[in-house]
C-alpha cells in the first residue's frame, strides 16, 4: 500500500509539500499541485484517518447516533438513517453510526478521539441526554429533531405541530365539526418521543382553535387492540366525521380494515388523513390523504448545517420544514345530519 513518501517520490516533492497539499494547510503552487494529484491517482493513495488526526486535518466522517429502541419502527428509522448517509455522501463524507448502546459514550468516545468531524442526532426525544453532551463537547453538530431545551443546539425537523393543523384544517374546512386522532402506542408518548407529542398537542390546540369537537386515542400494535381503539373511539364520539392517523403502516391497514367492518365507507361517511407517515398511502384500500414526513427534507438540510460548522460557528437554531398535503380523495364533506 503506497504512502505518503512514494507520493513525495513519485512527485518529485518533499514529504512537508504532499502533507500540505493534501491538507490545505498551506499554500501550494498550481504545477506543483497537479504533480501531487497525479502522483495519489497512480498510486491509488489514501490517507488514513488516524493520519489525518495527527495532522490536524478532517477525517471527512460524522457520527450519527439513531438509537434503536424496542419500539422503534425500523423502516422510518432506517429511511432516515439512509437519507443521512445519502446527504453526507453528496458532501464526500461518509458517516459512522452509532446504535443505542453508544448513544453517549460512544459520541464521547469518537468525539474525544477525534475521529469524526461532526455529529447527527436523530430520533430525538424531549429529555435527550443526547442533547447535553452535544452542548458540551463543541463539536459541530446537527439535531433532526427538537429536544424540549434547544438552547446552544442546531436542529432541524418537519413542524410537526403546523402538519397537524393542516390535517385539523383540511377536516374543518371541508365542513367536518367533529374530528379525531389515533396515534402511536402509549410507550412511545410515555419515554418522551418528541415528534407524537407535538402532533398530538398540534391536532388538539388547532381543533380548539377552529372551534370543533377533537377526541385523541393511542393505539397499540396488535390487530385486536387496533380495532378495539376504531370501535372505541367511534362509539364513545359518535359525531365524529374525520379521522387521522398518526401511526405505522401496519396500524393504517388494520385501521381502514376495521372501519370498512363497521360498515363505513371513506370518504362518504368518515374522511381519513394519513399524519406525517414516512410510507406511500397511494396504495391503500382506499388511498389516503397524506401529510408525509420526507426524510430527504430534514436529512440534508442536517448535514448541511453540520458541514457549514466545519468553517466556524453558526448562530444556534430551530429550523422547521413546511408541511405539504396530498390529495388521494379520502376526505370529502359530511353526509347531511352526520
Amino acid at each position: 500500500m503506497a504512502n505518503i513518501h512514494d507520493v513525495a517520490r513519485v512527485a518529485g516533492v518533499s514529504i512537508s509539500t504532499v502533507s500540505y497539499a493534501l491538507s490545505g494547510k498551506r499554500p501550494i503552487g498550481e504545477k506543483t499541485r497537479l504533480r501531487i494529484d497525479e502522483a495519489v491517482r497512480e498510486l491509488d493513495y489514501m490517507p488514513n484517518a488516524a493520519g489525518r488526526m495527527l495532522a490536524g486535518t478532517r477525517t471527512r466522517i460524522f457520527a450519527l447516533t439513531a438509537p434503536l429502541r424496542s419500539d422503534t419502527y425500523a423502516p422510518a428509522h432506517m429511511a432516515f438513517v439512509l437519507a443521512v448517509v445519502t446527504a453526507a455522501r453528496a458532501f464526500d463524507y461518509d458517516v459512522l453510526l452509532l446504535t443505542e448502546d453508544e448513544a453517549v459514550d460512544g459520541l464521547r468516545r469518537v468525539s474525544s478521539s477525534r475521529l469524526v468531524d461532526g455529529i447527527i442526532v436523530l430520533d430525538v426525544s424531549v429529555e435527550d441526554e443526547r442533547a447535553d453532551l452535544v452542548r458540551s463537547l463543541g463539536v459541530p453538530a446537527a439535531l433532526i429533531g427538537v429536544p424540549g431545551d434547544a438552547a446552544g443546539l442546531v436542529c432541524v425537523d418537519l413542524d410537526f405541530e403546523a402538519a397537524a393543523a393542516l390535517a385539523v384544517d383540511r377536516l374543518v374546512d371541508a365542513g367536518h365539526a367533529s374530528v379525531a386522532l389515533l396515534g402511536h402506542p402509549s410507550a412511545v408518548y410515555e419515554r418522551g418521543s418528541n415528534f407524537p407529542v407535538r402532533f398530538r398537542d398540534g391536532f388538539l390546540g388547532r381543533a380548539a382553535e377552529r372551534g370543533v369537537a377533537a377526541s385523541f386515542s393511542m393505539v397499540e400494535k396488535d390487530a385486536p387492540e387496533i380495532r378495539q381503539a376504531v370501535s372505541a373511539i367511534l362509539d364513545a364520539h359518535p359525531a365524529v366525521t374525520g379521522l387521522v392517523v398518526h401511526a405505522e403502516e401496519g396500524v393504517h391497514t388494520t385501521i381502514l380494515e376495521a372501519v370498512a367492518g363497521r360498515g363505513l365507507s371513506i370518504p362518504a361517511d368518515l374522511s381519513v388523513i394519513a399524519g406525517v407517515p414516512t410510507f406511500d398511502t397511494s396504495s391503500f384500500t382506499p388511498p389516503l390523504d397524506v401529510i408525509p414526513l420526507i426524510p430527504a427534507d430534514s436529512c440534508l438540510r442536517a448535514v448541511e448545517l453540520a458541514v457549514q460548522q466545519l468553517e466556524g460557528p453558526i448562530e444556534p437554531r430551530v429550523e422547521l420544514v413546511a408541511p405539504k398535503y396530498r390529495d388521494h380523495g379520502s376526505v370529502a364533506a359530511p353526509r347531511p345530519g352526520g
